[in-house]
C-alpha cells in the first residue's frame, strides 16, 4: 500500500489512504495531502499584538486571529486544549484566502495572525492568506511551539514577517514523552528563522513543578542570549490550572522574579512577565 509523507511539521506522519496524521487534520485523500481545515477557521477575532504576545513588532495595533482545530503536540498544560485536541470542525461556513484578507482590512488590522492552535498544520491554508495579504501591505505573524519541518521553515520567511515560538522545557525527554515533540528541532528552527530575516519572540510558560527549576530557566536564557541574541524578546509567563492539570498550583510571582533576574543576568534586553495578578 502506497503511504505519503505529510512535510508540515517535524513529525513527518507517512499515512495510508484516508489516514490522518498525529495532528488529526492533514490527510492522505486519494493519495494527495489534504489540509481538511484548510478555509475553515474555528476562531476568529480581533486581538490587540500585544496579546499574542508580540511586544516590538508593530506595537499599539490590532491584528486579525485566527486558527482551527488540531496540533501536532499533546500538552497537558494547554490553555486552548477545546480548539488544539479537537478533530471535528464545522464546514457550514467557507473563508479564503482573499476574503480573510478583507476581514482585516475591514477592521482595521495592519496584520494577521495564525494563532490558538498550532499554525504549522494548516499552513497551506496560512501561506495562501500571507501571500494575499502582503498584496495589501499587511504583515503576517505565526504563534508556534516551533515543531514545523525543514521544508516549511525554510519556506516561511518569504510569507511571514513575526513568530513567537514557545521554549515550553529544556529537558529534551520531557518534550518527548509528554509533549510529542523534540527541543533540539526546535532550538534549530529558532536560529533559522532568526537568522533568515523573521522578527523573533520566545515566550516560556512557567510551570510549577514541571520547568521552574532555576537550572532549567539558566538553560534556556543562556540558548537566547547566546544563539538568538540579546535583543531577542522574552516573555515569561505564569501558568494557571488548565486542561489535564487542573491541580496544579499557579505559578507564584516570586518564581517568575527569580526567572527574570537569570534573563537580566544573561544581558536579554527585553523581559515581560506575563499572566500575573
Amino acid at each position: 500500500m502506497t503511504k505519503i509523507t505529510c512535510t508540515l511539521c517535524s513529525h513527518y506522519c507517512k499515512l495510508k489512504k484516508e489516514q490522518s496524521g498525529i495532528c488529526g487534520v492533514n490527510a492522505n485523500i486519494n493519495d494527495t495531502l489534504t489540509c481538511k481545515v484548510y478555509g475553515y477557521p474555528t476562531a476568529l477575532h480581533v486581538d490587540p499584538i500585544e496579546k499574542k504576545p508580540l511586544y516590538h513588532f508593530l506595537p499599539h495595533t490590532n491584528t486579525l486571529s485566527l486558527g482551527t482545530v488540531g496540533c501536532n503536540f499533546r500538552c497537558p498544560f494547554c490553555q486552548n486544549w477545546q480548539l488544539s485536541q479537537a478533530k471535528e470542525f464545522s464546514t457550514k461556513t467557507y473563508i479564503s484566502p482573499q476574503d480573510m484578507v478583507q476581514l482585516a482590512l475591514h477592521h482595521h488590522c495592519k496584520s494577521i495572525s495564525y494563532t490558538y492552535n498550532e499554525p504549522t498544520i494548516f499552513y497551506p491554508y496560512a501561506k495562501d492568506i500571507a501571500i494575499e495579504a502582503k498584496k495589501f501591505g499587511l504583515k503576517n505573524i505565526m504563534v508556534s511551539n516551533g515543531f514545523m519541518s525543514k521544508e516549511v521553515c525554510e519556506d516561511m520567511p518569504l510569507y511571514i514577517d513575526a513568530i513567537n515560538i514557545d521554549i515550553k522545557s529544556f529537558d529534551n525527554a520531557y518534550y518527548k514523552k509528554t509533549l510529542k515533540g523534540n527541543l533540539e528541532v526546535i532550538l534549530e528552527n529558532c536560529k533559522n528563522l532568526k537568522k533568515n530575516g523573521l522578527h523573533v519572540e520566545i515566550t516560556t510558560l512557567v510551570i510549577p513543578n514541571i520547568n521552574d527549576a532555576m537550572d532549567e530557566i539558566e538553560n534556556i536564557a543562556k540558548y537566547i542570549a547566546n544563539e538568538l541574541g540579546i535583543d531577542t524578546p522574552w516573555h515569561l509567563s505564569a501558568f494557571h490550572p488548565d486542561y489535564k492539570m487542573q491541580k496544579t498550583e499557579r505559578t507564584p510571582l516570586e518564581t517568575l522574579k527569580k526567572a527574570y533576574n537569570i534573563a537580566k543576568k544573561h544581558n536579554i534586553q527585553n523581559v515581560y512577565l506575563g499572566n500575573v495578578k
